[in-house]
């Protein structure tokens, strides 16, 4: 059953925008269908049904419990129920689902296939058949759509974005939902979807394609259940990729101890990891190793155009860490080209030629505090042809430092801020460039002070599009799967794009 009904006959819109929902097993505990009681109460805009034999007649929450789902009559169709009661109930409760007519139906419970119980899952998949209900799950979450005030975690951002995903694990879905919003991105839609007996990564792919919401794709893969389903993974992966929507791909389980807990906890096995990076460069998905990772080339992928090479021009302060991050980002297949003549006599007229080194990397050194100088030099690595994209490095945790000590004998007046200075800047400097700029943000001491610095940093150059990386690692990391992409693009001649 699970690949053998196509997606363009499955009316998603009824599971992303339900008409009403219900929750079976809604109680007061903050465990199962209680659970989800809690975080839709206040947020679904439309009718929340709720159901428990035990507490029929009852209100939760100010909302009518009853004992079945059949006592709703047809007039008030139910588009999508969770259902959160122990895996030996699924059936009874599948049954009465199917006799409603819910066509989308999330199962909370694990306890099937993955811990031997098959005949469970069996039967659940023939009533599902029987009924032509989809499920997602078991051992997930479900959908989580703020559009649509769908939730699947506690505080989860009611913002809607362009980031959608399909993930094999409800808890890391809560986690990366949130990474993301640190990072500037915002959730169009995301699905939990556990052991995915039923509906699984291609399905949603499928459905992202045509999604005119989504732009960017995260996927947390631990496995897929036949070769059919791996063989329209590939198709729609690449579909998305060529058509300008980004799949990035966390595919875990390159450890023996993983490849177990992948066992017990989806029921899959996780594969090869060469057969995942030939897949990988087939399809054009971006592979990457965690959930910073994933949520960090979202927000570059949101925030910032493909560099057309993999020249970059790199500012640092000091002679030390600016070798380090130079070594640092050749490592991922990126390049520190030599710069024009005309860039270092123009970078000549506004920099001493004492502590400072025009070349590339540049090293501002002291004049690294000034936020004018760094605006300068952007907008000049801006036209030199040999570079792609600018990497900048910057410490704002050290701006209260240095405007109570050295600012004044540079000619600065007592009390500048200097980071409201280098935003001012910075994004001057981003609304007259072309090519791609991110920031690393170094953390070099730990405190509330200084956290609150870098915050409040990050917080202003992601609302003015420029990506911000915590080390020269992540970066790199980052840029070098950009660039990637972009060759894959290149290679199928999408880019540059008509």
């Amino acid at each position: 059953m699970p690949d053998s009904v196509s997606t363009e006959m499955i009316d998603f819109n009824r599971l992303f925008y339900p008409r009403a929902i219900g929750i079976i097993g809604a109680s007061y505990k903050p465990a199962g269908g209680g659970y989800f009681v809690e975080i839709m109460k206040d947020r679904f805009r439309n009718p929340i049904y709720l159901f428990n034999p035990r507490l029929a007649g009852t209100e939760l929450f100010g909302i009518k419990v009853y004992r079945s789902i059949l006592e709703i009559p047809k007039e008030k169709p139910i588009d999508y129920v969770i259902i959160g009661v122990p895996a030996k109930i699924v059936p009874k409760v599948l049954e009465e689902i199917g006799q409603k007519g819910v066509p989308f139906a999330t199962i909370f419970a694990s306890g099937f296939s993955e811990v031997g119980n098959e005949d469970l899952e069996s039967q659940v998949l023939s009533l599902a058949k029987k009924y032509h209900i989809r499920i997602i799950g078991p051992n997930c979450l479900g959908v989580y759509n703020p559009e649509a005030g769908l939730y699947i975690g506690r505080d989860q951002s009611r913002k809607a974005g362009n980031f959608g995903s399909v993930l094999q694990s409800g808890g890391l879905a809560v986690n990366i939902a949130q990474l993301a919003c640190t990072y500037g991105v915002e959730v169009s839609k995301m699905i939990s979807i556990g052991n995915a007996i039923d509906l699984s990564h291609p399905d949603f792919l499928e459905y992202f394609l045509i999604d005119n919401r989504t732009a960017i794709i995260g996927l947390y893969l631990e496995n897929l259940k036949t070769q059919k389903i791996g063989r329209r993974f590939m198709e729609t992966a690449k579909k998305c990729n060529l058509n300008r929507k980004p799949v990035i791909l966390w595919r875990a389980g390159y450890g023996e101890a993983t490849k177990k807990a992948i066992l017990s906890h989806t029921g899959g096995l996780a594969g090869n990891n060469k057969i995942w990076q030939a897949v990988a460069k087939q399809t054009g998905c971006s592979l990457v190793d965690n959930s910073v990772e994933l949520a960090a080339l979202a927000s570059a992928f949101k925030l910032i155009h493909l560099p057309t090479t993999r020249n970059i021009g790199l500012i640092g302060i000091g002679g030390g860490s600016t070798i380090e991050a130079g070594d640092t980002l050749e490592k991922y297949n990126l390049k520190i080209p030599q710069l024009t003549e005309k860039t270092i006599i123009k970078m000549s007229r506004f920099l001493p030629d004492v502590n400072t080194n025009f070349t590339n990397p540049i090293d501002l050194g002291a004049q690294g505090a000034l936020p004018h100088v760094y605006y300068r030099t952007i907008l000049t690595l801006d036209k030199d042809p040999n570079i792609s994209s600018i990497v900048f490095v910057k410490d704002p945790e050290r701006f209260r430092k240095l405007e109570d000590s050295i600012l004044g004998k540079l000619g600065f007046d007592k009390g500048v801020d200097l980071n409201r200075e280098f935003i001012r800047y910075i994004s001057k400097a981003k609304r007259i460039c072309t090519k791609p700029m991110v920031c690393v943000m170094l953390k070099i001491s730990e405190g509330f002070e200084e956290y609150k610095s870098r915050y409040k940093f990050k917080l202003k150059l992601l609302n003015r599009n420029v990506p911000v990386f915590e080390n020269f690692d992540l970066c790199g990391k980052i840029l070098n799967n950009m660039n990637t992409y972009r060759e894959f693009l290149q290679k199928y001649g999408k880019y540059p794009k008509n």
